[in-house]
């Protein structure tokens, strides 16, 4: 009977420490590096600790992109990634655990990554282009019905460097917008609609992108962070979207 009790209370206690899900991060680079990566990982792992999922950061693809590793996660952050990152085999295996219904997250640089492989680019939704200097804009919000927007005023005064983008490689749906005639963006500028951040069902799995995150201050941002925790949570959990 005692051992039968320990059993149970071992089992009821693993049950209770159970994390929501767990996030793989990954922020290699083989381009331009971002001073604001270590804030990035911390900003996440505090958010894993706020919020109760599990975090795992590394730079190293060879050891996560593979089938056995990926399943252990429920979503994938490339943070801040540039450059051609993966070979052939790690890009199977990431295309394999999209299509098992799992997450990804892009953010600011994840879009200036992996240009040559067109279903990546088709799951970030658009590449990056160029950007201006870096400048105070007015952020606006698209929609409010998805995880983490909540926070945000209709219009936000933010300051970051703005990623203006390649046309959309696949149909996704807008959470954030820069005005253009409120910063100088040059005459290579998106025009009436310059977008910053989207969500996306892609081949079977979940795909969400914010262009914010530029600079290492960014990420003790409330507003922004809980906006990071929004899109981490959809696309691991498919959850909090409310599509009508």
């Amino acid at each position: 009977m005692k051992v039968l009790i320990t059993a149970v209370f071992a089992v009821a206690s693993s049950c209770v420490q159970a994390a929501q899900f767990n996030v793989l991060v990954f922020s290699k680079t083989a381009g331009w590096h971002h001073d604001s990566i270590p804030a990035g990982v911390a900003a996440i792992q505090e958010l894993g600790k706020l919020h109760d999922f599990n975090v795992f950061w590394t730079e190293d693809a060879n050891r996560v992109f593979n089938d056995q590793e990926l399943a252990k996660y429920q979503a994938v952050v490339f943070l801040q990634t540039t450059g051609n990152i993966l070979d052939s085999k790690q890009k199977g295996a990431f295309e394999r655990y999209i299509r098992s219904g799992r997450g990804y997250v892009g953010v600011h640089s994840a879009s200036d990554t992996e240009y040559g492989w067109p279903w990546y680019a088709k799951l970030v939704g658009h590449m990056f282009d160029h950007h201006p200097a870096i400048q105070s804009a007015i952020l606006k919000v698209e929609n409010r019905s998805f995880p983490g927007m909540e926070r945000f005023a209709a219009r936000n005064l933010v300051t970051e460097e703005w990623y203006a983008f390649k046309p959309a490689t696949s149909k996704v749906s807008y959470l954030l917008s820069v005005d253009e005639t409120t910063y100088k963006a040059g005459p290579q500028g998106m025009g009436a609609f310059h977008p910053v951040s989207w969500y996306q069902d892609y081949d079977g799995g979940r795909a969400f992108y914010t262009a914010l995150g530029h600079l290492p201050a960014t990420y003790g941002d409330p507003v922004f962070r809980h906006h990071l925790y929004g899109g981490i949570y959809w696309a691991a959990t498919g959850n909090g979207l409310d599509r009508q």
